[in-house]
C-alpha cells in the first residue's frame, strides 16, 4: 500500500464523498476514484458501498480506516523525529568497577531503556586501567572510574556517592568481634586487594609506616571468587562495602576501616566525541539526577 493513497482514502472518509476530498486534495475526481479502485484491486476487497450519496464504508473499509489512521500517525511522527533529530536509539557502552555506589547510573539507564525501546545497553566490568584503555579505543562510551586519577583528558561528572573501604573476613575470625578495623589489626595477616588499589597506593596514608608490614599475598579482579578464598580462612580481602551480602551470611563479615577510607566515583567520557542523541540524553539525565541529589 502506498502511503499517499492511504491519505487519499482517509480524506474521502473524512469528507464523506469523493468530490469534496478531490477538491481538498487538489486532484481530479476521476483520478481520485481510479486510485481508490486500484487500492481495492490491490487488497482484493471492496472499501465503499457504491450507490450512496455519502460514502459508506464496508466492514473491510472500516478496518482499513482505523489502521490507516494509526499508520499515518506513526509515519508522520517518524518523519518529524527524523527531521528534528529527535530519534533516540543506539547502544550505550558503559564500564565500571564493582560498587553499589554506581546505582544512580543504573537508575538513569533503566529510565532510558524503559522509555526508548530501541536503546540497548552494554555493561563492562573492569578496573580503571582497563576502562580507560577501552574509552581511548572507542570500545566504551562512558566509564565510572573509582579512586584518585588524573582525568584532565576526559569530560568528568563526579557522582555524589562514595565507596567505603573495609575488610571481608570469615565470621569465625577473632577480628570479626570488632566493629571496625585499624591498621594495626592487619599487620602480618595475609591480605588480598584489587590490582588498582596497589597501583594507587590507596592505603598508605591510612596505614602510615605500618603498611610496609602488611602481607599482600595477591590481587583479585572480581570479588566473588576472592570471597570463596576468604571463606577458607587463608586470607582476608580489602573491599568496598556492599559487594558481598553479609547480612544473611553466616560465613563472612564486613568490617569498615577506621579512620574511614573512601573512594570517589567519577563518570567520564572522551572530550571532542560526537555524541549521538542517546548519549546526549544519558549525560543530560545524569546531570539532572545529580543536581537533585546535591540539592
Amino acid at each position: 500500500m502506498d502511503i499517499r493513497v492511504l491519505r487519499y482514502f482517509t480524506e474521502i472518509v473524512r469528507e464523506g464523498n469523493i468530490s469534496g476530498a478531490a477538491q481538498h486534495l487538489h486532484i481530479s475526481q476521476p483520478a481520485l476514484s481510479r486510485q481508490i479502485m486500484d487500492l481495492e484491486s490491490e487488497l482484493g476487497v471492496t472499501l465503499f458501498e457504491r450507490g450512496h450519496r455519502r460514502i459508506k464504508l464496508t466492514q473491510e473499509g472500516s478496518y482499513l480506516y482505523a489502521r490507516a489512521q494509526e499508520i499515518l500517525m506513526l509515519t508522520d511522527q517518524t518523519t518529524d523525529q527524523l527531521k528534528s533529530g529527535a530519534v533516540v536509539s543506539g547502544t550505550i557502552n558503559i564500564g565500571a568497577g564493582e560498587s553499589g555506589a554506581i546505582e544512580p547510573v543504573m537508575q538513569v539507564l533503566a529510565q532510558i531503556v524503559t522509555h526508548y525501546p530501541h536503546v540497548r545497553v552494554n555493561l563492562v566490568s573492569g578496573d580503571n586501567v582497563v576502562l580507560k584503555q577501552q574509552l581511548d579505543t572507542g570500545l566504551l562510551d562512558f566509564a565510572v572510574l573509582m579512586g584518585h586519577e588524573n582525568l584532565t583528558e576526559y569530560n568528568t561528572l563526579p557522582l555524589d556517592t562514595v565507596n567505603q573501604w573495609g575488610v571481608i573476613m570469615p565470621a569465625t575470625a577473632k577480628l570479626a568481634q570488632k566493629t571496625a578495623v585499624t591498621p594495626q589489626d592487619l599487620v602480618g595477616h595475609p591480605l588480598l586487594t584489587s590490582a588498582q588499589t596497589e597501583r594507587q597506593d590507596t592505603f598508605r596514608q591510612w596505614a602510615g609506616d605500618l603498611i610496609d608490614q602488611f602481607n599482600f599475598i595477591g590481587q583479585y579482579n572480581l570479588l566473588f571468587n576472592a570471597g570463596l578464598l576468604v571463606k577458607t580462612g587463608a586470607c582476608w580481602a580489602l573491599s568496598y562495602a556492599g559487594l558481598i551480602d553479609t547480612a544473611d551470611n553466616d560465613e563472612l563479615v564486613f568490617r569498615p576501616l577506621v579512620p574511614t577510607v573512601n573512594d570517589s566515583n567519577i563518570l567520564v567520557w572522551n572530550k571532542g566525541d560526537q555524541q549521538s542523541n542517546v548519549k546526549q540524553l544519558f549525560i543530560k539525565e545524569m546531570r539532572a539526577v545529580l543536581d537533585v541529589h546535591n540539592y
